[in-house]
């Protein structure tokens, strides 16, 4: 498989590194200096990986389609603001993308266990719950994509809780509000906790990622998963592809 990284950060380099280790061809381009890649380096590649920064990921994911590829995995974070216009450009365009704030397996997984957590705690009031994460020094977003994620999981499962960015400073409201907390320390590479803190008890699930392996991984079978069958133009979410990993006889119809 040819492909072609935008973003020669550590997510781009992990992605490339795994295409490597597997026998396929990749090119890794950093930011261009005129601040949008030209469509025509791009010519050539099957599948392309967008791992670069949120503000720059429509544009990329315009030049991507203008270069002709059909097939994209965006594993780039902060670029909500723009949903909508790359929705367009991949639809008018005839291209499939996979997007997620975090392509590990482990986390996609993580995200049902929550699920499944709130389903049980969420119906006892006494246990309020909590999301923590913690990246390294240099991450921008805070709190991250996946913590968002997660965030977003257990406010839409959960009886009574509102997001916090909804919830007024004071009153009796003030209190239903999800509590997420960002830190930014060192070199960690992802660490999200989720908890449920009870006057007695307290109850906490936790995924830790050791390096960007994890990540990578994932990428390469999002990109396997387009490349599998014909998939409609627009966004998909990562969940499809985890599926087709858990159940394979289903990926094709997918």
């Amino acid at each position: 498989m040819d492909s072609v990284i935008l973003g020669d950060g550590p997510l781009g380099r992990a992605i490339a590194a795994a295409l490597v280790e597997r026998g396929d061809r990749v090119r890794v381009l950093g930011r261009p200096p005129g601040g949008a890649h030209d469509p025509a380096a791009l010519v050539g590649a099957v599948v392309a990986f967008e791992a670069s920064r949120g503000d720059a990921v429509a544009a990329n994911v315009e030049a991507i389609v203008r270069s002709g590829i059909r097939r994209l995995v965006i594993g780039t974070t902060a670029w909500d603001a723009d949903r909508s216009r790359i929705e367009t450009i991949l639809v008018t365009g005839g291209a499939a993308a996979v997007a997620a704030p975090n392509l590990s397996l482990g986390v996609a997984l993580f995200g049902r266990l929550v699920d499944a957590a709130v389903a049980l705690y969420g119906s006892v009031p006494a246990f309020d719950p909590y999301v923590v994460e913690w990246h390294r020094r240099g991450k921008a977003d805070r709190p991250s994509g996946t913590a968002r994620a997660l965030a977003a999981r257990i406010v839409a499962a959960h009886p009574r809780l509102i997001r916090v960015d909804e919830a007024p400073t004071a009153g009796p409201s003030a209190s239903d509000a999800l509590e997420v907390v960002g830190i930014r320390a060192g070199a960690n590479p992802g660490s999200h906790l989720v908890g449920f803190d009870a006057p007695g008890e307290t109850v906490e699930l936790r995924c830790v990622a050791r390096d960007r392996t994890a990540y990578a991984a994932g990428a390469l079978a999002a990109a396997d998963w387009l490349l599998s069958a014909g998939r409609s133009p627009g966004l998909h979410a990562f969940d499809s592809v985890v599926d087709g990993v858990l159940r394979p006889e289903a990926a094709m119809a997918s």
